[in-house]
């Protein structure tokens, strides 16, 4: 995630020049970073999931749809949140892409505020997304640090298990059950046990 600390960029992805133009400038004019798209596949072709901001997407489009673009992306462990623009027709398919996870959707001749609000909650989704990936990858690294005694321990102890029940599960004795669960505090960095408990919780979140 080299990118964490640039600015976030408006991603436009729509078949209609005009609308890509308009959406463009409208960014331009207020110190965002904008680039634009005729199609989903062309979009695709330089993705880079590590590169904040957002995606405003059209639903209709030639080729790939905008709802396709969206299935395509969910299989990304990270990538823009999604607004949808949409004609008043394809408001049904806009709805379907907000269940979906979608930040919004705006109806077409869109409202300029509108959008630069909708824009500014996505890039703030984004960070609190980029976060929680840091936050994750951090753990996560900790966690490898764990022998496999270590990890044993770890997820019996997270089982709600005593050291004195741990022992006799595992065949040692209770002072090496507390050496070993002292280690697991150390290497993941845990003040207390409801620290251990927060990131762990936070790791089956996200699962393996």
């Amino acid at each position: 995630m080299s990118n964490q600390q640039s600015e976030p960029t408006v991603f436009i992805v729509d078949d209609d020049q005009e609308v890509r133009e308009a959406i463009q400038l409208l960014m331009e004019s207020v110190g965002v970073t904008a680039v634009s798209f005729a199609s989903a596949q062309a979009y695709l072709e330089q993705l880079d999931c590590d590169r904040p901001g957002c995606l405003i997407l059209d639903v209709r489009m030639k080729g790939m749809s905008g709802l396709d673009l969206q299935e395509r992306l969910a299989q990304e462990p990270l990538h823009p949140p999604i607004i949808i623009i949409t004609g008043h027709g394809d408001v049904p398919m806009a709805v379907r892409a907000v269940k979906a996870g979608a930040v919004d959707f705006i109806e077409k001749p869109f409202n300029d505020q509108t959008l630069l609000d909708a824009v500014h909650r996505a890039f703030d989704q984004d960070a609190r997304n980029r976060g929680q990936a840091l936050r994750i990858a951090d753990i996560q690294e900790r966690l490898a640090r764990l022998t496999p005694r270590e990890r044993e321990i770890l997820d019996q102890v997270i089982g709600g298990k005593r050291n004195k029940v741990i022992a006799a599960d595992l065949g040692i004795s209770q002072s090496t059950v507390e050496a070993h669960r002292a280690r697991v505090m150390e290497k993941l960095e845990a003040r207390s046990l409801s620290d251990l408990m927060r990131m762990m919780m936070a790791i089956e979140q996200v699962g393996p």
